[in-house]
């Protein structure tokens, strides 16, 4: 909770303590683009909280805390009511008002060509009304229990000052006013970002006159960076380095587990998919990952705890569902998956494919520790059962955006959120721009008795209910292998003992709001 209440304890810092008290990250993922609406990632989710705020946020423990509202209540399962801090300015001066929140909502769709839209976070939304310039009011075309929650991902703009702005403005520079508690000073695309201390943030003194962070995706620069004294905290720490740092008596590690889970994404749904073909190199008949038993087979060849005592050093631990163990509304007590080769061989011939085929399985490049060595792991083991597998590791861009092209038969990534119900309504729910479902569903699977069982759950105001109908989603999710779960990861940053001391953010943000000076 620490990361949250920062401005509260820079209160009493003495002012001639935060001169020319600058921070420098190393940081292993660059954001797609500085527009807050653009892509829900975990990077530009972390990034832009520096420099904009939404109106609530989860703290590193999980509970939902207040940031531009100071309140929030429903009125009746259809109404919620918001109060807005009083005496909020973006960087420019100008205040926030009520309508600015109106404002931000009914950007969400209009932003275009976005890789993971944050339009699902006001999918049940029918109107906002203005009370005052603090106070509004949300209503909803269904019940809406998770509505705080959702709204956590969405940073506030301002209607006067980004009325006509586009992704390049921010990009740019020019539209980067928020209310945040660092004001924007530059920005070079996939290399470096510069913020400044805002001295009229709402929530108090921040301790870093100014902040840089570097985009490194190699993982030994960034430790050689750390090591030099050439920044001061990196995040991404290599697995195999951890044991070492830590015992350098100059450097700290900050670790915890994550609210995120490694996956990979099958194409379940078209009849042709990309990159498979038979074991000669020829097109198949048929789309083999159609068959939940093809799916089932390729998820019992994945040595989990292999991957994570071997390559991840143990800085994790394997996945038996969609939803980490800090996730509200998972199933309980659900075991652990098998690794079976001989299994999976059976239900690959049970299938139709005893010889099995050839695939290609993609992965992002430097979007957590040991990801194309776990890329490369998982292929070893398809092809262990016969699914002889070649892997391709691209930079994150690039992969986001043939991700969500549909150019891949399976990929790998990950998701994070603290809510199962919500993970499950961004990936795998059936993909429909009416409903705003199915943000993150890049390879449009569907399966109409998830749907039902999941909107049931959403629209559940009584915690105990919801949560075993979120679970029962879940089953049908897992039994389905509408996508397969691949281990939790537990997210490190490291840093110099004597310069900073950081609150490992469960979310995997790197940013100086989770920063302290050590002294």
């Amino acid at each position: 909770m620490r990361s949250l209440l920062l401005a509260t304890i820079c209160l009493v810092l003495p002012i001639a303590a935060q001169a020319q008290n600058n921070l420098t990250i190393a940081a292993q993922s660059a954001p797609t683009a500085m527009d807050p609406h653009f892509h829900r990632s975990n990077s530009n989710n972390a990034i832009l909280r520096q420099v904009f705020d939404p109106m609530m946020d989860f703290d590193n423990a999980g509970a939902i805390v207040p940031r531009l509202a100071e309140s929030w209540r429903p009125i009746d399962d259809l109404t919620w009511e918001f109060r807005l801090r009083e005496g909020v300015r973006f960087h420019d001066g100008t205040p926030l008002h009520a309508e600015d929140i109106a404002f931000s909502f009914a950007r969400l769709p209009r932003v275009p060509n976005s890789p993971g839209s944050f339009v699902s976070t006001v999918r049940t939304v029918t109107g906002v009304t203005i009370v005052d310039d603090r106070m509004l009011r949300v209503t909803t075309s269904e019940p809406t229990p998770f509505l705080d929650a959702e709204l956590t991902a969405i940073m506030i703009l301002s209607r006067r000052l980004h009325a006509d702005s586009t992704t390049a403005d921010f990009n740019s520079g020019r539209a980067m006013i928020g209310t945040g508690p660092y004001r924007h000073v530059s920005y070079e695309q996939g290399t470096r970002l510069e913020v400044e201390r805002n001295p009229t943030f709402w929530g108090g003194a921040v301790p870093w006159d100014r902040v840089q962070i570097r985009f490194v995706t190699s993982p030994a620069s960034r430790v050689a960076a750390l090591l030099t004294g050439d920044v001061d905290l990196i995040d991404g720490v290599p697995t195999q380095d951890i044991a070492r740092l830590r015992s350098d008596p100059r450097i700290e590690i900050f670790g915890t587990e994550s609210n995120g889970t490694a996956y990979l994404f099958p194409d379940a749904v078209r009849e042709q998919a990309p990159s498979i073909t038979d074991r000669q190199g020829r097109p198949l008949d048929r789309n083999p990952l159609r068959d939940v038993r093809v799916r089932h087979a390729l998820s019992l060849s994945i040595n989990r705890q292999g991957i994570v005592d071997r390559l991840l050093a143990g800085q994790g631990r394997p996945a038996e569902q969609f939803a980490p163990p800090i996730a509200v509304g998972r199933i309980p007590d659900r075991p652990a998956p098998a690794f079976d080769i001989v299994r999976a061989r059976a239900l690959l011939a049970e299938a139709g494919y005893p010889q099995g085929f050839r695939m290609t399985i993609q992965g992002p490049n430097g979007w957590f520790p040991g990801d194309g060595e776990v890329l490369q792991a998982i292929a070893q083991g398809f092809t262990r059962i016969g699914v002889e597998t070649r892997v391709e590791v691209l930079p994150t861009a690039t992969f986001f955006t043939r991700a969500t092209n549909r150019d891949f038969a399976m990929f790998m990534t990950t998701y994070a959120s603290n809510l199962a119900a919500i993970t499950l309504q961004q990936v795998v729910a059936t993909r429909n721009p009416e409903t705003r479902m199915g943000a993150f569903n890049r390879q449009h699977y569907t399966n109409p008795d998830l749907d039902r069982t999941l909107l049931a759950a959403m629209q559940i105001m009584d915690k105990p209910r919801r949560d075993a109908e979120t679970a029962a989603a879940m089953r049908i999710a897992m039994d389905d292998f509408a996508v397969i779960p691949i281990f939790y990861p537990r997210v490190t940053w490291a840093g110099l003992r004597a310069r900073v001391r950081y609150d490992a953010s469960p979310s995997w943000y790197t940013n100086a709001n989770n920063a302290l000076p050590a002294n």
